[in-house]
C-alpha cells in the first residue's frame, strides 16, 4: 500500500478516536456526553417545584392579636403566594373553641390558655404549643374632649366597672368631677382582653350590666370617639392608631406612679399591672405534617417583632424570639 496513504489513514483514525474520548479533562464537548448537564438541570427545576408551599393555614381568635397576625400574613404572602393564611377575629375565647373542635391551626390569645380549655384539648389528645408573640399594655381611653380626667387608680377602675359600685356620673368617682353620665365601652366576654380585664380589675366581680360589649375593638374606638362621656379599654395599638381621636388615661401602678403606656413603659414594667404578653397557640399535628403551616410559624416567629411593632405592640426581646424558634425545630424534628 502507499505509505502514504497509509500515514493518512492512521492520522485519520487518531482524530476519530480523540473526539470519541472528548477533553483531556473528561468533560463532554457534545452529543449525548451532555446529557448529564441537562439532567442536573431539570432534578433542580423538579426540586423547587416540590419545595413550592400551598395551602391554608386556620387562624382565629382574639381581636387584639388580629392586627399583628394580619400584618404577618400580608407579609408571608409576598414569600409564599399560594399559602393563604386569613385571620379570624371570634375574641380569644372564641378561637380556642375552634382550636379545639380541630378546625383551626393557630389559635390567637391575649391571655393564657385556661385550665377548662387544656383538659378539652387532652380529651380531645390535641397536642399544641404555646408561642408568646409580642407585648401589649390594655390601654385606658376617654373622649379627646375630656378635659378633667388626668389618672385613675385601680380602686377607681374597679368602682365604675363593677355593677356593685354604682357608678353613673364622674362625679360618683373622685370629688369634683361633673355630674356628667359615663358610658362605658368594652371588648365582648370571648375576648380575653375581657377575661385579662375580669381579673386585674374587677377581681372576677360582675361587670357593670350596662356596658357595651363588643368583640371587635374598632366599635369600640368608635364609640368613645362619637360620645363625650365615653370609656373603654382595649388593646394598645387601637389607642396607637387612633392616638388623634382619643385620649388615653394614665394608670396609678403599685408604686403609686401615674403611668401612660408606652413602648418604653410598657417593655419595661412600669405600666403595670395592664401590662401582659400575647400569644399564639399552635397544633403539633399541624407544624409536623402540614409544611406550610410549620414554614408560616417560623416566618412569624423569626419576623413578628418588628412587625408588632409596625402596627403598634412591642416587641419581645430577640432572645425570647430565639428560644421561642429552638422551640419550634424541637417539635418538628
Amino acid at each position: 500500500m502507499n505509505r502514504k496513504l497509509v500515514v493518512c489513514a492512521w492520522a485519520f483514525i487518531m482524530i476519530l478516536f480523540l473526539a470519541a474520548c472528548g477533553n483531556g479533562d473528561g468533560s463532554a464537548t457534545n452529543g449525548s456526553n451532555s446529557d448529564p448537564v441537562k439532567s442536573d438541570s431539570t432534578e433542580a427545576t423538579s426540586k423547587t417545584d416540590e419545595e413550592k408551599l400551598s395551602g391554608t393555614v386556620g387562624i382565629d381568635g382574639s381581636s387584639t392579636v388580629f392586627p399583628i397576625m394580619e400584618a404577618i400574613s400580608e407579609e408571608y404572602l409576598g414569600k409564599e403566594p399560594d399559602v393563604k393564611a386569613p385571620v379570624g377575629v371570634s375574641g380569644t375565647g372564641g378561637g380556642f373553641k375552634k382550636f379545639i373542635a380541630g378546625e383551626t391551626d393557630i389559635s390567637n390569645a391575649s391571655r393564657p390558655i385556661k385550665d377548662e380549655e387544656i383538659e378539652k384539648l387532652e380529651a380531645a389528645k390535641t397536642n399544641y404549643t404555646e408561642f408568646a408573640i409580642a407585648y401589649d399594655g390594655l390601654s385606658v381611653v376617654i373622649n379627646k374632649d375630656n378635659d378633667f380626667v388626668d389618672h385613675l387608680t385601680l380602686e377607681e377602675l374597679k368602682k365604675m366597672w363593677t355593677e356593685s359600685g354604682n357608678v353613673k356620673t364622674w362625679a360618683d368617682v373622685r370629688e369634683g368631677w361633673p355630674e356628667e353620665p359615663i358610658s362605658f365601652y368594652s371588648p365582648g366576654t370571648d375576648s380575653g382582653t375581657y377575661d385579662y380585664w375580669n381579673e386585674v380589675i374587677l377581681e372576677d366581680e360582675q361587670m357593670r350590666k350596662d356596658a357595651v360589649l363588643s368583640e371587635d375593638d374598632n366599635v369600640l374606638v368608635q364609640g368613645v370617639m362619637g360620645d363625650k362621656g365615653g370609656m373603654a379599654f382595649f388593646g394598645y395599638a387601637y389607642y396607637y392608631e387612633n392616638q388623634d381621636n382619643l385620649k388615653v388615661v394614665p394608670i396609678v401602678n403599685s408604686k403609686g406612679d401615674a403611668v401612660q403606656p408606652s413602648n418604653e413603659t410598657i417593655m419595661n414594667g412600669e405600666y403595670e399591672p395592664l401590662s401582659r404578653p400575647l400569644y399564639i397557640y399552635v397544633r403539633n399535628d399541624s407544624l409536623q405534617g402540614k409544611p406550610h403551616v410549620y414554614d408560616y410559624v417560623k416566618f412569624a416567629l423569626e419576623n413578628g417583632g418588628p412587625l408588632a411593632e409596625e402596627v403598634g405592640y412591642i416587641s419581645l426581646n430577640q432572645d425570647e424570639y430565639n428560644e421561642a424558634l429552638e422551640k419550634l425545630e424541637e417539635i418538628v424534628q
